[in-house]
């Protein structure tokens, strides 16, 4: 059975179908396409009204949608991909590649602005280019761009605020041409586009897919009219904002955010997933500690999930794409129309409803059955309690697991981790306290007569107890099959945090 027929899949697929059409009756909305990927697989996707109201021509999965400000998740990866190549590195100053990269300054002591900062909007720009491009619709080239450039002057020094930049994302587009020897353009087509199977999406919207695109409309005035958006080719801002896609393109996009091995959808891999891995994590994290910024990606921090990913907005179009990397699923949503914004928009809403409907149906559907698997009878051997200057921990077996606990925290199920076999009398530690030594190596030692004495914690060891007693305060007895011992140890005072420096 795939996802799709899932009963609870399809449940939550219903009941966020359901919601959308209301939405769609109540704010007299056009038209949006939809799709929901799990892993390597497109596994629903549906268009909801029209690409054209007049036309009566209906929005589906291979409608053609502005995407607006995903497309800096294009200009992102070039910049990864030639960073992993050799060509750039993240700290290099931008001057170094655009020698013609100058602004007026408000701090003479502030550092260079590197290619980082453009790409996790720390670099302190203006937030556009000396252009009223989002009033007039007149976007201007990159020529004019660069012409402009050294009348316009930092906002903040770098590395100092988070300033979300269109300027600094289409610079990083200049960055992507430079170093590459070829345009923008072509650049993204030969080594994004194309290698993904994206024959739907362009930076240069052409001619064949002028009848797919689907027609951008206003937001909704207290008449009900619309008015409908002229289309005009974003140019020097291509790179931030410029990119037109479709459903089932943007999802090979999003399969590429899981891929750890082949490439996705069956295609050849265009990032080493280390490097994917590199942009998704937070690089500037904001004062509240809910959301940052990756390179190139919004991170928002959720109690559910982390989420990673990014909205747009240009004349006519809405969209939002997130995906969480823990449950490799990703939510795309594209509308034609201005309606819902500032945030959250309907893309973003539809997103959160997708994760909060569907994403827990798709985890049970692809959980490993939860079954108990019959333990080793040699486990039996490392049963016991175990003690070291720091910390009591008891290796026992748990639902056919070898398992291993604090148990003199109050929260013992914080401490719980699993030792999963490597070799003899070895295991490695999945699990346990978050600053604790999970992922080593916990190694049993034998004596002569082939009983465990001790255990060995990646560098450190727990003797074996014989018996469990208590001790006066500040006191720790450790007995062993070989000795007993005393030491004093400090009194236990409260806990600052798990990523202290000691044990």
């Amino acid at each position: 059975m795939t996802l799709d027929q899932d009963p609870e899949v399809q449940s939550g697929i219903r009941l966020l179908e359901a919601w959308i059409d209301s939405q769609m009756a109540y704010r007299g909305l056009p038209g949006m396409s939809i799709g929901i990927v799990y892993d390597q697989d497109l596994i629903w996707s549906r268009g909801f009204g029209h690409a054209d109201v007049e036309q009566q021509v209906p929005a589906g999965p291979e409608t053609i949608y502005r995407i607006a400000s995903i497309s800096k998740l294009f200009t992102s990866t070039a910049i990864l991909q030639l960073r992993d190549r050799g060509k750039l590195r993240l700290d290099d100053p931008v001057a170094a590649h655009l020698p013609w990269f100058a602004l007026k300054g408000r701090d003479p002591d502030a550092p260079a602005v590197t290619i980082e900062h453009l790409l996790t909007h720390t670099a302190g720009l203006p937030r556009e280019s000396a252009f009223p491009y989002w009033t007039d619709f007149a976007f201007p080239t990159r020529e004019q761009i660069i012409e402009t450039l050294p009348r316009q002057e930092v906002v903040y020094a770098p590395d100092t605020k988070w300033k979300y930049s269109n300027l600094a994302i289409a610079l990083a587009g200049e960055l992507v041409a430079a170093a590459s020897g070829e345009p923008y353009e072509g650049y993204v087509g030969t080594n994004i586009l194309e290698p993904l199977g994206m024959s739907s999406t362009s930076v240069v919207l052409p001619a064949a897919h002028r009848s797919r695109l689907a027609t951008g409309y206003g937001r909704r005035l207290p008449d009900g009219r619309r008015a409908v958006r002229p289309f005009t080719e974003a140019r020097g801002i291509a790179a931030a904002a410029g990119l037109s896609s479709t459903v089932g393109d943007l999802a090979r996009f999003a399969a590429l955010q899981f891929h750890t091995g082949p490439g996705p959808m069956g295609e050849r891999p265009i990032l080493k997933g280390s490097t994917l891995r590199e942009m998704h994590r937070v690089h500037w994290l904001q004062p509240d500690w809910k959301s940052g910024w990756g390179l190139g990606f919004s991170v928002i921090h959720r109690e559910e999930r982390d989420l990673v990913g990014h909205g747009g907005w240009v004349a006519g179009y809405q969209t939002a794409m997130y995906f969480s990397p823990a449950e490799k699923v990703a939510v795309i949503a594209l509308t034609n129309a201005d309606d819902g914004h500032p945030y959250p928009g309907l893309p973003d809403s539809i997103v959160d409803h997708a994760f909060e409907w569907v994403a827990p149906a798709i985890r049970k559907a692809v959980a490993p059955a939860a079954k108990p698997g019959d333990p080793d009878p040699a486990w039996q051997q490392y049963v016991g309690l175990y003690r070291d200057p720091w910390y009591d921990r008891q290796v026992l077996i748990l639902d056919g697991q070898l398992a291993m606990i604090e148990p003199t925290e109050a929260d013992v199920g914080r401490s719980l981790g699993t030792l999963v076999p490597v070799g003899a009398h070895t295991f490695r530690l999945e699990g346990g306290r978050p600053g604790g030594p999970h992922g080593e190596l916990v190694v049993f030692e034998l004596d002569g007569e082939g009983k465990v004495t001790r255990m060995k914690i990646g560098e450190n060891f727990s003797d074996r107890l014989r018996s469990i007693g208590m001790a006066e305060p500040g006191l720790a007895t450790f007995a062993s099959p070989d000795h007993a011992r005393s030491a004093r140890v400090p009194p236990s005072t409260a806990k600052l945090g798990e990523m202290s420096s000691g044990p």
